[in-house]
């Protein structure tokens, strides 16, 4: 299986320098990950390196709370879809999430959407504040907005991707929504399982450890 092709190459720490960005474009591609994922401001200098690649661009929207109004929220969306983004990485409000708020919640990821038009929209729940009902509602919200991806984590809440928020957020996606497993996802052996699973896409900043090493353990194989 080409690991690769599931990862979203990601840098997303507040110290991240230009120069950090531009090795992350060089990596990606280096070993053909299927896209970067970085904040707003460095959308136009991953776009101005990737210009001539195959790899796409993801840029956080909301990040890494969610709390940001939806005006704002549509505002940067569009703006990092100007600069180059292919995708969109949005962070759910969280706390009218858990308040049961729910038409809000799905108005917004709905407004977004309409807002990047044909690009592609990942909804990310932070599925470490949620509990097992409500990862499947924000699931079902995400499903009815229209989003393209439902994602676990940010990276920045107290814990990343399970085994069991994964399978819920598979259970209810059903065709019509894919699931980006991120969170703490470092090695080749955490990345295989949730794309057995079911995944579509992974998110770490540990891509090139984790391609390095599954190839690794294919090359011992062929002796």
């Amino acid at each position: 299986m080409n690991l690769s092709a599931y990862i979203d190459h990601t840098l997303l720490k507040p110290t991240a320098t230009p120069e950090d960005i531009i090795k992350l474009c060089k990596e990606a591609k280096n070993y053909n990950f299927y896209a970067v994922c970085v904040n707003s401001c460095y959308t136009i200098l991953a776009a101005d390196e990737l210009r001539k690649s195959d790899v796409k661009i993801a840029t956080v929207v909301g990040f890494p709370l969610g709390a940001a109004n939806t005006e704002t929220k549509i505002c940067e969306a569009r703006q990092a879809i100007a600069d180059g983004s292919h995708e969109i990485d949005l962070v759910l409000n969280i706390g009218f999430l858990k308040t049961g708020l729910f038409d809000i919640v799905q108005y917004e990821i709905a407004a977004i959407k309409e807002a990047i038009d044909d690009k592609i929209l990942k909804v990310i729940i932070e599925t470490c504040y949620l509990t097992d009902a409500e990862i499947k509602k924000a699931s079902q919200l995400c499903k009815a907005a229209k989003a393209d991806y439902i994602k676990t984590s940010t990276g920045f809440g107290p814990g990343g991707a399970t085994e069991e928020a994964v399978k819920i957020m598979l259970n209810e996606a059903g065709s019509s929504l894919k699931v980006k497993a991120s969170g703490g996802i470092r090695d080749t052996a955490t990345a295989q399982k949730y794309i057995d699973l079911g995944v579509s896409r992974i998110g770490t900043s540990s891509g090139v450890n984790i391609v390095n090493a599954s190839n690794n353990e294919q090359d011992e194989h062929t002796y």
